[in-house]
């Protein structure tokens, strides 16, 4: 009998999953998780949200059906998450929208949708970036470059390298961009570097596909998305891909949306039924609790007031995070080598340690980074802290430096 599966290739393990099996096998108790992408507060605890206890305890008291909701999801949903990301910057009828499973789905749907209608574009990507962006691209059958992004020597935006790289994009190609804190280097362009790049995308005729993943963990909500939102207003077509996971603490209840901006309202209709055909043939209806708490949230006045308090303490945590470990690691080094950290937004930054400095941290002190040297910054505690810099600070000072 033919095998179905003895011939199938072994899949590539992915680092993240791989970090986070490692980490729950290492027996030390002391072993600290700065790897995994998730906000913890300063009991190390990835907290559920207090809007979002009350918004979950509101619609169990009131949900009187389990029943489907449309291809598309929740259209409140849609609404609210458009207004939050967006706000007054499009048409409105220009506009096609979907709910997904969580912010992969969407850049997944979004990408769908690209190559249904120019299978030939290609999709740049930036160097670094989330593994996934490339992966989801692979996994479309979308061709893909990438362009150069982080100056690791300086821990900032390499700006004229960016461009330098994407003038060679063609018409139509697609541009994946981070609106805001950047994943995984915490550098994020500067007001004058989004101006720059908005205008050789609009001289290239580029399609900006922009993934919204941490709003607020920046500057603030709505500073967060300005820059998406002078995008919106200048281009006639744009992509934007929503999750919910971190702005809300919604890991495991996969809360994400796909927009799509249309250059005219005639164009959002069809474009509204292929995004709907893709979740039909991917998953057919979106998962709607998650999806219920966010618009509950965002259509509630005291509700929203409470989530967007406990959101600004949280970027607040970590803002103060990456002060405290530049500052401790400015004294165990004896060096200003760190100090890009406090200029730097969100939970992410690398650190620019080389691998075998990372397999040091992890065998020798318990301490785990991803293998690009990625930190997740809202993993430190008042505890962990001096550990960390300490661990580092003794590592950069080995002998047997790789």
């Amino acid at each position: 009998m033919t095998s179905l599966f003895g011939a199938l290739p072994p899949a590539e393990p992915d680092p993240i999953i791989r970090l986070m099996q490692a980490f729950a096998a290492d027996p030390r108790p002391d072993r600290i998780d700065l790897g995994v992408g998730v906000y913890r507060n300063a009991a190390g605890r990835t907290p559920v949200m207090a809007a979002v206890a009350a918004a979950e305890a509101r619609i169990l008291a009131r949900q009187e059906t389990k029943g489907y909701l449309g291809l598309a999801g929740d259209p409140g949903f849609l609404a609210a998450i458009r207004a939050l990301v967006l706000g007054e910057s499009v048409e409105v009828a220009r506009l096609a929208a979907v709910a997904t499973p969580g912010g992969s789905s969407a850049i997944r749907q979004a990408l769908e949708l690209v190559r249904a209608a120019r299978p030939g574009a290609t999709v740049w990507i930036s160097d670094p970036s989330w593994p996934n962006h490339a992966a989801i691209a692979d996994a479309v059958g979308l061709a893909r470059r990438s362009y150069r992004y982080l100056d690791a020597a300086h821990g900032s935006v390499a700006a004229d390298a960016m461009l330098a790289d994407l003038e060679g994009a063609a018409a139509g190609d697609v541009v994946i961009l981070q609106a805001c804190c950047h994943n995984p280097s915490g550098a994020d362009p500067s007001a004058e570097d989004w101006a720059a790049l908005a205008a050789l995308l609009d001289r290239r005729g580029l399609i900006p596909l922009v993934d919204v993943a941490y709003q607020g963990f920046g500057e603030g909500l709505a500073e967060d998305m300005a820059p998406l939102r002078r995008l919106a207003a200048r281009f006639p077509e744009l992509l934007v891909t929503v999750s919910g996971s971190k702005s809300f603490g919604l890991y495991r209840d996969r809360v994400g949306a796909v927009l799509a901006l249309c250059a005219v309202a005639a164009e959002a209709e069809p474009v509204q039924g292929r995004l709907a055909t893709l979740n039909r043939t991917a998953f057919a209806f979106p998962p709607d609790h998650g999806a219920r708490v966010v618009a509950t949230i965002l259509g509630d006045p005291v509700l929203r007031a409470d989530w967007q308090a406990e959101l600004d303490g949280m970027r607040r945590r970590v803002a103060a995070n990456r002060v405290a470990l530049a500052e401790a690691l400015r004294s165990e080094t004896g060096t200003d080598r760190f100090d890009f950290l406090t200029g730097h937004r969100g939970m992410f930054s690398l650190l620019g340690l080389a691998p075998g400095e990372i397999a040091q941290l992890r065998s020798l002190h318990g301490l785990y980074l991803l293998g690009d040297s990625r930190a997740n910054l809202a993993g430190l505690s008042a505890a962990s802290l001096p550990r960390v810099a300490r661990a580092i600070a003794a590592v950069l000072g080995t002998p047997e430096r790789a």
